[in-house]
C-alpha cells in the first residue's frame, strides 16, 4: 500500500530525514513514534506531497508521489496537527466546500451526513465551527480527511490538547476507522499509540531505529528475556527443575521473601515464551506460585532508550537490522540557521 525508499529531506545544512525506509501493508494501524523534531511530520507531509523530498522516493497504491502527485492524493486523507478548519464556516458549510474543493464523485448529501454519522458531529453540523469544543474541531478534522473515502488516512497528533474523554473517543473513533482504511497515527504519546495501533514504527533524529508489532516490539528488543518467578516449594529443587524448562539458559534465587516463599530468577533464550511451561511445572510439581512477572523492556522503557542518546541506540538498531555505524551527528526537522552575513544585515 506504502513504500518509503531512502527518503531524505535537508533544510539547507540540517538533515531533517536520513534515507528512512519503510512499508506500511493495506488495512493496518500503524503508530509513527518519536519524540518532537524527530522528523515524522516530514515524513508525513512528504507522503502526502505536501512537501517535496531532497531525495527518495514514495509510492502510495504502486503510484509515485512524484510522477502522480494527483493520484496520490486521491489515496489520501490528511489530518495536519493543525486541522485545517475555517473558523467562520459551519461544518456543513466546510464539509461541503471540502466535497467541492475534492470533486469527490460519490453522492454528496449520502456520503456527508455518512462520514458525520461515523465522526459523531451530526449534532453540530450546522453550527459554527469556531464555536466548537477542541474535540468536536478535531472530529470535523478528521471528517474533513475522510470526504472521498480514500484508502489511507495519516493522522497527525490527532488527540493533542484534547481532554481524557475526548482521548479516548478520538482513539475509538481512530480504532473503527482501521477496519475499512491504512491508517499512519503520528504520536509521542505512549498510551495512545499502545491502544490503537498494531505495528509501530520509532523515529529519532531522522532515522527510523525500531520497527514491529506493539505488542511484541519491547520485548524483541530487551537484551534480556527474565521472568522472576515467586512461589512457595523447596528452594533448591524448585531452581534445579526450572533449569531444565525447555529454552531456559539460567536460573538462580533471589532468597526468600515470606515464609517458605522464594523469588527465582529464569532466563530464556529471546525466542522461547516458557510461561506456560513453567506454569505447569508448578502445578505439576505442587508448588503454588504467588506472582510471576517478566523484566522485558516496556515500551515507555523502550521509547527512551531509543531516543535519549546515540550510545542508546546502537543495541536496538542492531536488533532491528539496522545500521549503527552510519553518522547520527545532525540536527531535526529544523528550519535552516541563518548564516553569519544574514544576521548582520538584519541588524543593519
Amino acid at each position: 500500500m506504502i513504500e518509503v525508499k531512502n527518503l531524505t529531506k535537508r533544510y539547507g545544512q540540517n538533515l531533517a530525514l536520513d534515507r528512512v525506509s519503510f512499508k506500511i501493508e493495506e488495512g493496518t494501524i500503524v503508530g509513527f513514534l518519536g519524540p518532537n523534531g524527530a522528523g515524522k511530520s516530514t515524513t508525513m507531509n512528504i507522503i502526502t506531497g505536501y512537501l517535496s523530498a531532497t531525495s527518495g522516493e514514495v509510492t502510495v497504491s504502486g503510484k509515485n508521489t512524484l510522477e502522480e502527485p494527483n493520484e496520490v492524493k486521491k489515496q489520501i486523507g490528511y489530518l495536519p496537527e493543525q486541522p485545517p478548519l475555517y473558523m467562520d464556516m459551519t461544518v456543513k458549510e466546510y464539509l461541503n466546500f471540502m466535497y467541492d474543493l475534492k470533486k469527490t464523485k460519490l453522492p454528496r448529501e449520502e456520503h456527508i451526513k455518512e462520514i458525520c454519522r461515523l465522526v459523531k458531529i451530526e449534532n453540530v453540523y450546522n453550527r459554527l465551527i469556531g464555536n466548537l469544543s477542541k474535540g468536536y474541531k478535531q472530529r470535523v478534522g478528521i471528517a474533513q480527511a475522510l470526504i472521498g473515502n480514500p484508502p489511507v488516512l495519516i493522522l497527525d497528533e490527532p488527540t493533542v490538547g484534547l481532554d481524557p474523554k475526548q482521548i479516548i473517543e478520538i482513539r475509538t473513533l481512530i480504532k473503527n476507522l482501521g477496519r475499512n482504511h491504512t491508517v499512519i497515527l503520528s504520536s509521542h504519546i505512549l498510551p495512545e499509540v499502545q491502544a490503537v495501533c498494531e505495528r509501530i514504527l520509532v523515529i529519532n533524529n531522522g532515522r527510523i531505529v525500531a520497527d514491529g508489532a506493539t505488542d511484541t516490539l519491547a520485548h524483541d528488543l530487551s537484551p534480556d528475556h527474565r521472568l522472576i518467578l515467586r512461589a512457595e516449594g523447596p528452594e533448591k529443587e524448585m531452581v534445579h527443575a526450572l533449569q531444565n524448562v525447555p529454552g531456559v539458559v539460567d536460573t538462580y534465587s533471589l532468597g526468600e521473601k515470606e515464609k517458605g516463599v522464594y523469588e527465582i530468577s529464569v532466563e530464556s533464550t529471546p525466542d522461547n515464551d516458557i510461561r506456560r511451561d513453567v506454569f505447569a511445572l508448578m502445578a505439576r510439581k505442587g508448588w503454588p506460585m504467588v506472582a510471576l512477572r517478566n523484566t522485558d523492556l516496556t515500551l515507555e522503557d523502550l521509547f527512551l532508550q531509543l531516543t535519549s542518546s546515540d550510545a542508546a541506540q546502537l543495541p536496538q538498531q542492531k536488533a532491528a537490522g539496522l545500521d549503527p555505524d552510519q553518522d547520527l551527528e545532525f540536527d531535526s526537522d529544523l528550519a535552516p540557521e541563518k548564516d553569519e552575513e544574514t544576521e548582520k544585515g538584519e541588524e543593519e
